[in-house]
C-alpha cells in the first residue's frame, strides 16, 4: 500500500472526493475458474494470446513475467491442479487452499500499512470464528471445503481443524469480489489494510480496481484521514433496507445501523397510482397525494405482478433473457412506481439482454430508462453509474447520435474521473478515446 496524496500528511485535512486513500495489492487471491481461458491467472488481464501453464495445463498466462511472478504460490499447486484434472477446483477451495500455502512459506508476517506505523497480518483479520461454528450454512459449506482441501491438497500438512476453520471464517467476512473495468466480478481476493474500512449503506468511499490492485477512493469531501470516518459498502446498495440488512446480518454478522438504514424508502416498493402516477403504498385504500381511492383489485394485482417478477428474476440470476424481462415490464407498465426496486432491477435484465444481443436501439432506450433510478439509489458519484454512462455513450455512438453520445459521455467523464481517477485504464483506455471520436464526430457535422 501506498499513499498518494500530500493531504495525509496532516490529519487536520480535507480528504477531497477523487482522492486515492490507499492502494493494496492482495495477500491471497483466485481467478474464478469460470474466467481461467479468456483471463490471466496472475495480474487478470483479459488476452485472446494466453500461454498455459505447461506443467497443469488449468491456468493461463499473459506472458513469462506474469508466469514467473505467479510461481511462488502456484508451484505448489501446479502437480495438484494437473493431477485432478478434469475436475474444476471451486473458487473458495482455491483461495483456501493459497492462503494455507502461503502461510506456510511464512505469509504469517507479511504485513500491509495502512498509515503511519499502522498495519495487519492475516491473523489480524477477524475471524467471527463462533459466529462460523453458529451458522449451519456456512458450517456445511466449511466442512465441504475440507473435503476438497484433502483431495486437491494430498500429502500435504494442512492446519487443525480449528485453525483451518479461522482461516475461513476471515475469508468470509474480509474477501473483495474483485471486479473487471466493467464492474464484473471476475475473482476474490484477501486485502490486508482495506479490511479496516468499515460498511455503510451510503458510503464516502468506493473500493475499485485495476487488475488485482485495489484502490480505495474517496467520492465525497472526507474531514480528515480518520479511518473511522471513511466507509464503503460491502453489498450491493440498490436493495430495500430490510434486504440490505439482512444480507449483512448473514454474511458479516452485523445490524446495519447506518444514516440510509434509517431513512424512510419510498419508492423502493412503491406502485404507482393509477390517477396522479406518484409513489403509493400499494396496501392502503387509496392515494395519500391525491387522496383517490384505488381500483378495486388493485393490491391484489400489484402483489401478483410483485411475485412474477421476483420468480422472473431469480430464473435469470445467470442469464438475462430480453423476451422474459420485456413481458415483466409489461406487467409492471402503469402498476411499479419506476424506482421500484424490482421494476429498476427488471430494466437491468433487459439492458444486459438487449446488449448481449447487439439490439443497440432496445439497448439505448433500457440504459436511459436505468438512469434515474441509478441517480437515486447509488447517488451521483459511483463506478456503476459512471459505467452505465460509459456504455451507453458508446452505444449511442454506434449508433451515431453522435451529440447524444457526448454528452453521455461527458456525464461518464465526471463521474469516473473520481472514482477511479485520469490514469486508470477505464478512463485512459475506454472512455477517453470515445470522448475525442465523439468531439470529432460532432464537429464533423457542424
Amino acid at each position: 500500500m501506498r499513499f498518494l496524496s500530500r493531504n495525509y500528511r496532516s490529519r487536520k485535512a480535507i480528504v477531497q472526493k477523487g482522492t486515492t486513500i490507499l492502494t493494496s495489492r492482495p495477500f491471497a487471491y483466485a481467478l474464478s475458474s469460470y474466467h481461467r481461458y479468456t483471463h490471466c491467472d496472475h495480474c487478470f488481464n483479459k488476452d485472446k494470446k494466453l500461454l498455459k501453464c505447461s506443467g497443469c495445463q488449468y491456468v493461463s498466462y499473459c506472458d513469462r513475467l506474469c508466469q514467473k511472478e505467479s510461481w511462488k504460490i502456484h508451484k505448489a499447486e501446479c502437480p495438484n491442479l494437473k493431477r485432478i484434472l478434469p475436475k474444476i477446483v471451486p473458487d473458495a477451495a482455491r483461495l483456501l487452499a493459497r492462503i494455507v500455502i502461503k502461510l506456510q512459506q511464512g505469509g504469517a508476517d507479511e504485513k500491509d500499512s495502512y498509515g503511519n506505523n499502522m498495519y495487519r497480518r492475516f491473523k489480524d483479520l477477524m475471524s467471527h470464528y463462533s459466529d462460523v461454528k453458529k451458522d449451519p450454512k456456512r458450517v456445511d459449506h466449511f466442512l465441504t471445503l475440507c473435503q476438497v482441501l484433502e483431495d486437491y491438497l494430498e500429502g500435504m500438512e494442512l492446519p487443525n481443524p480449528a485453525e483451518l476453520m479461522g482461516i475461513y471464517g476471515r475469508i468470509c467476512v474480509n474477501s473483495y469480489n474483485i471486479l473487471d473495468t466493467d464492474m464484473n466480478s471476475i475473482g476474490v481476493g484477501i486485502y490486508l489494510g482495506p479490511s479496516v474500512i468499515d460498511h455503510s449503506c451510503k458510503p464516502n468511499a468506493v473500493a475499485v480496481f485495476e487488475g488485482t490492485r485495489l484502490m480505495i477512493r474517496a467520492i465525497e469531501d472526507i474531514p480528515q484521514l480518520d479511518w473511522s470516518l471513511i466507509h464503503i459498502s460491502y453489498i450491493d446498495i440498490l436493495n430495500t433496507t430490510r434486504t440490505r440488512r439482512e444480507e449483512l446480518e448473514k454474511t458479516y454478522y452485523f445490524t446495519c445501523d447506518c444514516e440510509k438504514c434509517k431513512e424512510p424508502e419510498p419508492y423502493a416498493t412503491a406502485a404507482m397510482c393509477t390517477s396522479c402516477k406518484s409513489a403509493c403504498d400499494a396496501t392502503k385504500e387509496h392515494c395519500e397525494k391525491c387522496q383517490k381511492l384505488f381500483p378495486l383489485n388493485f393490491k391484489k394485482e400489484f402483489n401478483e405482478i410483485s411475485e412474477f417478477t421476483v420468480s422472473t428474476l431469480e430464473s435469470m440470476r445467470n442469464t438475462a433473457y430480453l423476451d422474459l424481462s420485456k413481458k415483466c415490464l409489461e406487467k409492471q407498465e402503469n402498476v411499479m412506481h419506476p424506482l421500484n426496486i424490482q421494476h429498476i432491477r427488471t430494466v437491468e435484465s433487459a439492458f444486459d439482454a438487449s446488449v448481449n444481443l447487439g439490439y443497440w436501439d432496445d439497448a439505448e432506450n433500457y440504459g436511459n430508462e436505468l438512469i434515474p433510478g441509478y441517480l437515486y439509489y447509488y447517488g451521483e458519484t459511483h463506478p456503476i453509474t459512471g459505467t452505465l454512462f460509459l456504455l451507453l455513450g458508446k452505444i449511442q455512438l454506434h449508433l451515431c447520435k453522435d451529440e447524444s453520445a457526448l454528452e453521455t459521455l461527458k456525464k461518464a467523464d465526471e463521474i469516473l474521473k473520481i472514482t477511479h481517477g485520469e490514469k486508470h485504464i477505464v478512463v485512459r483506455e475506454n472512455l477517453k478515446p470515445l470522448l475525442f471520436q465523439a468531439i470529432s464526430e460532432v464537429s464533423k457535422g457542424k
